[in-house]
Formats: C-alpha cells, sequence, structure tokens
C-alpha cells in the first residue's frame, strides 16, 4: 500500500509537469478536435481543443510503474497492456488527426491490433499459470472455474471494456473522473490481495488527478483514444489479474450503460429506423434533454462511486 501511495504522489507531480509542456506543443502543431456537427450544439465550441493528451497521462503512467517494476510481474504485464492499447489510440489519433482521416484506423485494424495485445496478455496470464477461474461478486470468495470458456470470456472482456471506456470519452473530464474512482477501487482490492497491480493503479490515479486539473470542464486538452482506450485496457488487464472480470459491471456501469444505449440505438434504428435515444452514447441524450455537461458528469461521477461501494460489498472475503 505504501508503494501504490507513493506511485500517486510522483504520476501526480509528473502529470502537472507534462500536460502544461505537451498542450502548447499540441496546439502549435494544431491538433486540435473536430466536433460532430450533429453533436450538442454547445460541443462545436470545444472544435480546435487539443486532443492526443493522453500522452501526457501516459507518460506521467509509465515513467512512475518503472521505478517500481523489479520483481512486479503483475504491475508489469498491466503496465504492457496499458501501453498496448495507448499506441493503438495513438495511431487512431494520428491518423484522425495529423493525416485528416476521419475515420482513424479502419476497423479491421482496430481489431487486429486488439488481438494482438489481447493474446499477448494471455501468453503472460498462462506462464503465470493464474489459472481460469473467477470470483463471483456477494459470495465471500466463491470462484468459477470456467475452463475452456475462459479464452472467449477473456477477449469479449477485453474488448468490451477497452471500447466501453472508448465510448465514455465524450465530456470534459467524464471519462477520466469515472476511471479514476474505479482505480481507486482496483488499488484498494490489489492492497488487500498483495497484488503488485496496486503500483500501476496508483499510478493512473496520479495522473488522472494531474490530467483532470487540464480535462474538467472546460477543459483544456482531450485524452483522444490515445488516452482512453490505454485506460480501458488499465481496467480489465488489472481486473483479469486479480480474477475479478464480473466486477467490471458492477463499478464500470457506467462503461456499460454507455455501451448499451449505442448498442441499443444501432440496432433499433437499423430494424426499426427510429432512434431510442436523442443521441448515442447516453451522455449526450442527457445533453439534448437539457443537462449542462457538468450535471452530466457529476451524476455519472455519482453512480460511478455508489457502484464502487457496492463492489466493495460484494467483495467481502475474497482474499
Amino acid at each position: 500500500m505504501e508503494f501504490s501511495v507513493y506511485a500517486i504522489i510522483i504520476a501526480f507531480i509528473l502529470g502537472v509537469i507534462f500536460c502544461p509542456i505537451l498542450i502548447p506543443i499540441l496546439h502549435k502543431l494544431k491538433y486540435g478536435q473536430t466536433e460532430r456537427e450533429d453533436g450538442p450544439e454547445s460541443h462545436l465550441k470545444k472544435s480546435g481543443t487539443p486532443t492526443m493528451g493522453g500522452i501526457a497521462l501516459l507518460g506521467a503512467v509509465f515513467f512512475t510503474s518503472i521505478l517500481f517494476a523489479k520483481g512486479n510481474d503483475e504491475g508489469v504485464a498491466v503496465l504492457v497492456v496499458t501501453m498496448g492499447f495507448g499506441l493503438i489510440g495513438f495511431l487512431d489519433d494520428y491518423i484522425k488527426v495529423v493525416k485528416k482521416r476521419s475515420l482513424g484506423l479502419r476497423a479491421y485494424q482496430k481489431i487486429v491490433l486488439q488481438l494482438i495485445v489481447t493474446a499477448t496478455f494471455a501468453v503472460f496470464l498462462m506462464k503465470k499459470g493464474l489459472g481460469t477461474d473467477i470470483f463471483i461478486p456477494f459470495t465471500n470468495g466463491t470462484t468459477l472455474d470456467l475452463g475452456m470458456f475462459y479464452w472467449p470470456f477473456f477477449i469479449i472482456a477485453i474488448l468490451g471494456t477497452v471500447n466501453g471506456v472508448n465510448l465514455t470519452d465524450g465530456l470534459d473530464g467524464l471519462a477520466s473522473g469515472v476511471t479514476l474512482i474505479v482505480a481507486t477501487f482496483f488499488m484498494v482490492l490489489s492492497w488487500v490481495a498483495g497484488s503488485g497491480v496496486g503500483i500501476v493503479c496508483g499510478a493512473v490515479m496520479g495522473g488522472l488527478f494531474a490530467f483532470l486539473i487540464f480535462n474538467s470542464y472546460p477543459a483544456k486538452v482531450f485524452m483522444g483514444d490515445t488516452g482512453s482506450l490505454a485506460l480501458g485496457g488499465f481496467v480489465v488487464s488489472t481486473a483479469l489479474i486479480l480474477k475479478m472480470p464480473i466486477f467490471i459491471v458492477i463499478v464500470g456501469i457506467i462503461y456499460v450503460i454507455e455501451s448499451l444505449s449505442v448498442i441499443i440505438q444501432v440496432v433499433c434504428y437499423k430494424f426499426t429506423k427510429r432512434r431510442v435515444f436523442k443521441m448515442a452514447p447516453i451522455h449526450h441524450h442527457f445533453e439534448l434533454s437539457g443537462w449542462s455537461e457538468t450535471k452530466v458528469v457529476t451524476v455519472f461521477y455519482t453512480i460511478t462511486a455508489f457502484a464502487c461501494f457496492i463492489g466493495f460489498l460484494g467483495s467481502k472475503n475474497l482474499f
């Protein structure tokens, strides 16, 4: 726990240093956000705000985690997955912002790259011999061995979480604040479990605390896919090492709701030509329903905090 606290402090200091250095560079290079014309009118003023700020966040997380990497195989594995998905996000951002190709990486390219990172993590888990069992919430430590079904579940959990966090990144401070709360949950549980992933959790927490100074409303910088995909990779790899992937559905309920809103919107429109929500992901629906951006973010933070409290109750006697 002591080292995790050190990681929070170090990553925060690095983040506070890196962000003010990176933001003017992004401005100078004109790596700005392009807002959807069919989106909330209030978002049009955000066009030109620097994106790819996730570079500063990941820099803080990387350099902090490396300080405590010796003998910490689990922490290194989470760091590799986090950075791997961050690199995919960076390539996507680079193509969209620098190459001016609005769609970024093509769908098949994203899937292939994400599967490569996923496969690398799978190899680590197999070599580590962590097994194919997972904890069931609210059962005082009961596990379920998925056997051969673990690996399809593993792939779905990773891809679903990573892209769920990516969808959540649509309002100032939303994905960063929600993930900060989730990271706190996993840091406490990793400490109880005696797992090395707590160091990376602390680094992510410190990095996000710093990033929120510049990303909260009104945002001076956005994390872009560089940050959001990396955070998704961090959340799911941490949960899998702790054998707690089901807990993502609880503590990451906002990720789930955001993803479901998009799926429901697409499916319903495809078959009925009608939209269930005014706009998806659902945070935009609330904006178009009259909620201020800060109200949506505050409510989603509150829901996440309460969900993590439920998660703590469900993790009783887990370790």
